[in-house]
């Protein structure tokens, strides 16, 4: 049956919050500091590899906290906290197969191809590895998505700050888009990952409270899942059951499709050719810094989890039919429901900070990438070519507003989905999968030819965008809910990219093998062979001691909720 879903223009009037003056200090206080980091950054912006870049060095443990802070938006607290709601314990599937064995894989296999071959951006390594054809396709659906996940951050923002303070959604948007465009065109990409430190520490602060009041509120972890047992079933507070082949379950996707679609081709996807995330690690001082930024992140992308999972499910506890029509409320409502239910004047004006810092961190990640590829890979490579560094410089300012803008346009896309990490899912099955395909064939295969980069990714592109908006929305194959077509889309991008770009390469010349140097698996470049840092032989500057630790923690975390 399709999940029951309805407008989200708005989330429920009765979540007013009680601000005062507290609250709004340290709102005040925060916004104050965020244009500080700005100011402070501009001064080490001389070169467009300063903007763009940081000028390659940043310590990994800042590139490290900015990798997870971009991530934290839209995706990680309303989006996550509703799809608790929606779908119970599953949502763990997100963090420990969805994430970790793709930011290990990121950090071990693939940063040193990107960091050793020193391309500025994702889109650029197709360009080296593949032709110019694939370099444009890649950079036009890249600076495409990245707006249009933008404006999911925006949007999100203006309804939450709508229902919760009262201000209007345009005062939101304005103002949240004035305070990401300035910090980013004062100081680059250096004053939006220091920023995203600051965020990462400010949004900890606001879910660690909510967290610990909701589950008191229902009785502890024990009153949380026999609540839930009672009203959703068995399987609504476990990892894999019902996942059977054949089975109903609350997500509508079966242990395959988790498996392969969401562990495997979306997971991979996103992390590992998401530029907004890359070029924080592609930020970083040298090649270890670069590779442990991932690793970093992973560990606590691993206990992230509770701190948006446990909310959405309290509220699916405390409201029966909590989401549906009957209830009032969408599943979106989960975590400010919970502020304006438990949290006093004062931990409030931090919360509603955290919210306001998590949207700004994931818009700001999204708009820094935007404006390198469309700058670098795109005006720079295509359009004005050969100019002097400064004018690119300042172009990447002038693209930064513009990215801004159109990111308040594209806002209210979003409209159309009840579950904002359903529509972002939607976005990474079209845009991300598609270019991962390419990514991994090219890296792994030496025989994949220069013009099957172009046709697998177009191919993988129309593939996702068929399945969902045709053969799923329009009822052709049965589908029980959006995130179960997401991981179905995923994993059709994947199959036609890789079988488009195989047949492509059987009939296409490769790529000479001296140009394949540091390109593709088992060749090497100068880049990739450089000598460890004087402290890199600690233990905890080794990536594959982090990179292995990390899986092993996220595996023995899924057997509390396997059964």
């Amino acid at each position: 049956m399709q999940t029951p879903t309805h407008s989200p223009t708005y989330l429920a009037a009765e979540l007013r919050l009680p601000t005062n003056w507290l609250d709004y200090t340290l709102l005040g206080i925060y916004f104050v500091v965020v244009l500080g980091i700005g100011f402070a950054a501009r001064r080490s912006v001389k070169t467009s590899l300063d903007f763009f870049l940081s000028g390659r060095s940043l310590p990994a443990w800042v590139t490290g906290l900015a990798f997870i802070s971009a991530n934290l938006a839209a995706t990680e607290i309303l989006g996550m906290a509703a799809n608790s709601a929606q779908y119970g314990a599953y949502t763990v599937h997100w963090y420990w197969i969805g994430a970790i064995p793709a930011m290990v894989f990121l950090g071990l296999v693939m940063m040193p191809f990107y960091y050793g071959s020193k391309v500025r951006s994702v889109p650029e390594f197709l360009l080296l590895r593949f032709d110019r054809a694939a370099h444009l396709l890649s950079s036009l659906l890249f600076a495409f998505a990245a707006i249009l996940i933008a404006g999911v951050n925006l949007y999100a923002l203006a309804i939450v700050v709508e229902a919760l303070l009262g201000w209007p959604q345009w005062v939101a948007i304005v103002v949240a888009g004035f305070f990401v465009l300035a910090y980013i065109t004062l100081g680059g990409l250096s004053s939006a990952i220091y920023n995203e430190v600051l965020q990462f520490f400010v949004i900890l602060a606001a879910l660690i409270p909510i967290t610990v009041l909701a589950l008191k509120k229902v009785g502890g972890w024990d009153g949380l899942t026999d609540t839930l047992t009672k009203s959703h079933g068995d399987d609504f507070v476990t990892a894999w059951g019902g996942t059977g082949i054949g089975d109903a379950n609350p997500l509508g996707a079966n242990w395959l499709t988790i498996v392969l679609g969401l562990g495997f081709v979306l997971s991979f996807g996103y992390w590992t050719t998401n530029f907004a995330e890359v070029q924080r690690a592609l930020s970083a001082k040298n090649l270890s810094a670069a590779q442990r930024t991932p690793l970093i992140a992973a560990f606590p992308k691993i206990f992230i989890v509770f701190l948006v999972m446990i909310p959405g499910l309290a509220a699916a506890a405390l409201v029966p039919g909590f989401g549906t029509e009957e209830s009032g409320y969408q599943y979106n409502d989960a975590i400010p429901y919970l502020m304006e239910g438990l949290l006093p004047n004062g931990v409030l004006g931090i919360a509603v900070t955290g919210l306001l810092a998590a949207f700004m961190a994931g818009m700001a990640a999204n708009v820094s990438s935007f404006n390198t590829v469309f700058t670098t890979d795109i005006w720079a490579r295509y359009v004005v070519t050969d100019r002097e560094d400064g004018y690119y410089v300042r172009f990447g300012r002038l693209i930064t507003a513009i990215g801004v803008l159109a990111s308040i346009g594209t806002a209210f896309l979003a409209s159309s989905f009840s579950n904002i990490m359903s529509y972002l899912q939607t976005l990474f099955s079209f845009f991300n999968v598609p270019m991962f395909v390419v990514f991994i064939i090219g890296m792994f295969w030496k025989r994949a030819s220069m013009k099957s980069g172009f046709w697998g990714l177009l191919a993988g592109t129309t593939a996702a965008m068929i399945n969902y908006f045709v053969l799923y929305k329009q009822d052709i194959i049965s589908i029980p809910s959006d995130q179960g077509a997401n991981f179905v889309s995923a994993i059709a991008g994947f199959v036609a990219g890789a079988v488009v770009m195989v047949a492509v390469s059987l009939f296409t010349a490769p790529k000479p093998t001296e140009e394949l140097q540091g390109l593709v698996y088992g060749t090497r470049s100068p880049g990739m062979a450089e000598p460890p840092a004087p402290g890199d032989e600690a233990w905890y500057r080794k990536p594959a001691l982090l990179g292995w630790g990390a899986v092993v923690l996220a595996a023995a975390c899924y057997i509390p909720f396997s059964f």
